[in-house]
């Protein structure tokens, strides 16, 4: 099976390092300048889970594609913010019988994918991972703890997903094939838009949140809301999944951040509609009439955050 892994990121470095470390046939999607610095020093993975250095990475840029491609199976796990330019790119590397597997937060990039490749080409996935980019280039696992998902969007067991099964089997992170990939997309969603917009809102841990004169009452409020809207829209998370991210919201002392707060004091950029502003919308589709106050504050605190960053920009 080829791979064409879009971005040698935190999240795609990471997965696709750890594949070709194993023999998968694993490509690249970068762009020139850290196609040079790959072809220079090679993918260095520093990990709990044992370091990787892959020497000479296979790597293509967008004007390459078309002659590289087409792939068997894509893994596309860039930021919301960059998608419509990420799906450009990789078009050229997207033939009749390639898959195309997300592992973005929310939902709204399955519709953008939808309409440039066609239903039938996209699978559903998710992952959850702690890595960053060091300044080396070099990619930084921060815990042991690295998952990815992946399912048919009807829960349906194909050839195809029992090919992906073998492709990841012997990597050196959490794979799991899902019969109910949506809902887990769902929870994951649900989860992050309470603990990004909570976070990074109140600039503090879930800890100092919950120390706080009304922090807990906040984030479990706030949290309530994003799964009343799960709801609303057709999907019933699981009552083990909740009652675990309920727990995690509200645990006194716990360090947990989410990486669009980090984004933030860094005055970067944010996926602030990618993943509160269209569970937002979602919900006042769903439900014209339902309040949702720690929601709609925590989106109206990122929109003025990304207004400012423009305007100092300018």
């Amino acid at each position: 099976m080829r791979v064409l892994v879009v971005g040698a990121g935190a999240t795609g470095g990471f997965y696709g390092a750890r594949l070709a470390e194993v023999g998968r046939d694993v490509t690249f999607l970068v762009r020139p300048a850290r196609a040079e610095r790959l072809a220079a020093g090679g993918l260095m993975l520093r990990s709990p889970l044992g370091d990787a250095h892959i020497a000479a990475p296979s790597t293509v840029t967008a004007d390459g594609l078309k002659v590289a491609g087409p792939f068997d199976l894509v893994i596309l796990s860039c930021k919301a913010y960059d998608l419509d330019s990420a799906l450009a790119d990789l078009a050229p590397g997207v033939g009749a019988d390639t898959t195309v597997m997300p592992i973005l937060n929310g939902m709204r990039h399955l519709d953008a994918l939808d309409a440039r490749f066609g239903r039938e080409r996209v699978i559903g996935g998710t992952c959850s991972i702690a890595a960053t980019l060091a300044p080396d280039g070099a990619i930084v696992q921060l815990s042991d703890f690295g998952t990815i998902t992946y399912g048919e969007r009807d829960g349906a067991r194909t050839p195809r997903i029992e090919a992906i099964d073998r492709l990841v089997e012997g990597a050196k992170f959490q794979p799991r094939a899902s019969d109910i990939i949506l809902t887990e997309m769902w929870e994951k969603w649900v989860f992050l838009a309470t603990l990004a917009g909570s976070t990074s809102l109140m600039r503090a841990t879930i800890g100092d949140i919950v120390a706080a004169p009304g922090g807990r009452d906040y984030v479990a409020g706030t949290y309530e809301e994003c799964l009343a809207i799960a709801r609303a829209s057709g999907v019933e998370p699981r009552d083990k999944v909740t009652a675990q991210a309920r727990a995690m919201l509200t645990k006194e002392g716990s360090p947990l951040t989410a990486s669009m707060m980090r984004d933030i004091e860094g005055g970067h950029r944010i996926e602030a509609d990618h993943i509160v502003g269209d569970l937002l919308e979602r919900g006042r589709r769903a439900d014209p009439s339902a309040a949702r106050p720690g929601l709609t504050l925590a989106y109206t605190h990122l929109k003025a955050y990304e207004a400012r960053r423009a305007r100092e920009a300018a």
